[in-house]
């Protein structure tokens, strides 16, 4: 069909500047700040979902990318009922907060990942987050360690007089941690400036509390369940997440681009581009091609500047298309609206319309086009 076969060719010229890309952020862009808070139990050794152990935390993050940023939080822990006497620790270690858990993490967007940016956040965006941190325990009391804990351990003395191995354990404050968790989020707001979030996770303790060696231990971890509401600040694009790049500039430079290889081949002798049909040859210089900016189809004056190189009473078959982003119905419609825009114009000028259709999406790439074949 040439009209197709014609139409991949041009698509193939618009391709250079047809990816879609985001505003370059500026150092203070797309930070968020946030609280959350929930429960926590010990995963082992434990009567499951007993005891829990109530937290609080403050969050502070930067997205880099629509997928990947960072994030610095901090969470405090109330209760002192995980760890009773039957773990050999105290019932209450004689302070109000009875832990912190620090931790930098990694984020990754899942859904901006795998579905790509649109230009604003989902309303429903899965999030996973990843990190090290510190933990630390507010104490200053003295515990005896129990027979299990080997003489290896490093809190041991030998009493000179009685040469009896006494252990005296120190209750260790500090210790690295490590949290693995997912984000089920929710975006809200006029400018889904608001983000609510539902965070399951895993939070290890790697080292401490009679363990010299750092490890994933099951038998240190806990399991967390909390909630949270996110604040995204104003941009410097005066939005509050990622702009899609108006690359309407670099579409004007295309347009003129082509009308200048259109000069040329018509001062050289005709090209043609075979195909074989019963009546005619189509000719590269028969192909007028016009682009539109993302989710328009407003014409710009490069674009009138090259139709206006069809003659008057010239008869011409129009085809619009538009770019993957969006729903099947929508990029229908817009290739549709892009076609009649063009339509309209060379009706304005003289030029016979036979036929002006929207074809949607043409393959992968975003082709954001309207083809004109002069007859």
């Amino acid at each position: 069909m040439k009209k197709l076969f014609l139409f991949l060719a041009a698509a193939f010229m618009a391709t250079t500047v047809s990816a879609q890309t985001v505003v370059e952020s500026k150092t203070f862009d797309n930070f968020y700040i946030g609280l959350n808070g929930g429960f926590a139990t010990k995963t082992t050794h434990n009567r499951w979902l007993k005891n829990l152990n109530s937290n609080v935390g403050l969050r502070v993050g930067r997205y880099f990318t629509p997928v990947f940023g960072l994030a610095l939080e901090s969470n405090l822990y109330f209760s002192n009922r995980p760890y009773g006497k039957a773990n050999t620790f105290p019932e209450s270690t004689g302070t109000f907060v009875r832990g912190m858990n620090t931790s930098l993490l990694g984020t990754v967007n899942m859904t901006n990942w795998f579905c790509g940016y649109q230009g604003e956040p989902r309303d429903f965006e899965v999030i996973a987050l990843y990190g090290m941190g510190w933990g630390h325990s507010f104490s200053n009391k003295e515990y005896y360690l129990p027979d299990y804990i080997s003489i290896g351990e490093p809190y041991y003395y030998l009493d000179k007089l009685s040469y009896e191995v006494t252990r005296l354990y120190r209750y260790r404050k500090d210790n690295l941690s490590s949290k693995l968790a997912v984000d089920f989020a929710f975006n809200f707001g006029d400018w889904k400036e608001w983000q609510l979030y539902i965070e399951p996770a895993m939070i290890w303790a790697l080292n401490g509390n009679g363990y010299e060696k750092v490890q994933y231990n099951v038998n240190k971890s806990a399991f967390q369940l909390n909630c949270g509401i996110v604040y995204k600040f104003r941009n410097s694009t005066g939005e509050h997440n990622f702009k899609i790049a108006d690359r309407q500039n670099e579409i004007d430079e295309l347009n003129a681009e082509i009308n200048r290889l259109r000069q040329q081949l018509g001062q050289k002798p005709t090209q043609v581009v075979r195909e074989k049909t019963n009546t005619r040859e189509v000719r590269v210089d028969n192909l007028y091609v016009v682009t539109f900016a993302q989710g328009s189809s407003e014409l710009t004056a490069e674009a009138k500047y090259a139709l206006n190189g069809i003659r008057e009473g010239s008869h011409v078959q129009i085809v619009g298309t538009a770019s993957p982003e969006g729903g099947a119905e929508w990029n229908q419609q817009l290739s549709q609206a892009r076609a009649d825009v063009v339509a309209n114009y060379l009706k304005s000028r003289a030029v016979v319309v036979d036929e002006a259709v929207g074809r949607g999406v043409q393959g992968t790439t975003s082709n954001r086009l309207a083809v004109v074949f002069v007859k």
